[in-house]
């Protein structure tokens, strides 16, 4: 009863619609605000599509979960049937089991699968039906991503005929005085009217289809666990060998390996002395030749060892002669670098004592310039008085 829990939202939807024309005055032909019934009638339009396209995703949804729980029904009778034993065998054959394509489709991977990891009539263990018929399975046919949105979309819409409304409203109070202002107040509360009855149905709408669609949902969920549960009970591949089957063939595998390193030690052990001979006349061959060739080799190898190490010898007698003259250049180079500061110095000194006579000098000089000026002027003193007595 519950997957068919969405035709009430139809009534609903139809109980709202007359609703909303019979406070608007529809029914008895006195209309007070087209406006009004107009915006109600496109909110009721959008709200009403979207619950056409959720009513076809829940159809499909429940064509699928009814045709589980009667693939459950077939598979609990046909295991009776076979007394109570496993049928995969002659489901594995059945190709026409379920007839929605999604189930078609999801059960023929699985079929595959089996198939792929088929070894020696048995099965692979890792794979189960509920890798392909699953939840996830339900909410793609059910649209569960579109459906999980319509509650939110529903209050959405209530809010934003809210603003409509009252947008209205106030857009047609522009009253300047007392008198003016009760004449607006119809459009006002023509606005205000738009704004409730939007947010009103927008909130009850919301409300029942998220009741509806989550109903519609756990009960999806509720068969797919019978239809898991009986599948698995009744119809479950074969399991894989089990772990005593495989040590068992290990050690067989062991006892044949040892058998055969057995022959082969027996193989071998009547050759053991022969070949022991064979090896110990061919490390004597071996013994003489290296003695009679490396012998001489030996001797140019210490002649040449002799060498290397008088060169070494030289070798550190110069890098010692090297280093001394390294270490006196750089002593040299640290008493350069004294005198050179030592320089320095004297050059400062001198400096300061050039800058001290330059200054003498000009003081000097500038003594000498005022002497010449002042005698220069008695002089010329001098000769005007002289002329003057002339």
């Amino acid at each position: 009863m519950k997957s068919r829990l969405y035709y009430g939202l139809f009534i609903v939807y139809a109980v709202m619609v007359a609703f909303i024309m019979y406070i608007n005055g529809v029914f008895t032909g006195e209309v007070t605000s087209r406006s009004n019934l107009i915006i109600n009638g496109a909110f009721l339009g959008i709200i009403g599509i979207l619950f056409v396209m959720s009513a076809a995703s829940f159809m499909r949804l429940n064509r699928l979960t009814d045709e589980l729980e009667d693939a459950a029904d077939d598979l609990r009778e046909e295991y009776k049937k076979a007394g109570n034993r496993n049928i995969w065998t002659a489901l594995a054959e059945d190709k026409t089991f379920f007839e929605d394509r999604n189930l078609k489709s999801a059960f023929g991977q699985f079929l595959a699968r089996v198939g792929n990891g088929k070894k020696r009539k048995q099965y692979a263990g890792n794979c189960d039906i509920e890798d392909y018929i699953n939840e996830e399975l339900l909410e793609r046919v059910g649209s569960s991503h579109f459906n999980s949105a319509i509650s939110g979309t529903m209050t959405g819409l209530g809010i934003l005929g809210t603003f409509i409304g009252l947008s209205l409203g106030l857009g047609s109070f522009n009253g300047e005085d007392i008198y003016t202002i009760s004449d607006n107040v119809g459009p006002l509360l023509s606005g205000m009217k738009v704004a409730f009855h939007t947010s009103v149905y927008g909130i009850i709408f919301s409300l029942i289809f998220n009741f509806v669609y989550r109903s519609i949902m756990a009960d999806a969920y509720g068969k797919l666990e019978h239809f898991l549960r009986v599948f698995r009970e009744c119809a479950m591949p074969p399991a894989p060998a089990s772990g005593d089957e495989n040590t068992a063939a290990m050690l067989v595998y062991q006892a044949n390996l040892a058998n055969s390193m057995k022959e082969l030690l027996e193989l071998a052990k009547g050759e053991a002395k022969q070949q022991s001979d064979t090896l110990e006349r061919m490390a004597h061959s071996f013994l003489e030749q290296l003695q009679s060739v490396m012998g001489t080799e030996f001797k140019e190898l210490g002649i040449t060892l002799k060498l290397a190490a008088q060169n070494q010898a030289a070798n550190a007698e110069n890098n010692k002669a090297l280093l001394d003259a390294v270490q006196t250049l750089t002593d040299s180079h640290h008493g350069l670098q004294e005198t050179m500061a030592h320089m320095m110095e004297r050059q400062e000194l001198l400096a300061g004592e050039l800058g001290g006579q330059r200054e003498k000098l000009e003081t000097v000089c500038a003594e000498i310039s005022q002497d010449v000026s002042n005698q220069l002027y008695t002089f010329q003193q001098m000769r005007t008085v002289y002329e003057d007595k002339k």
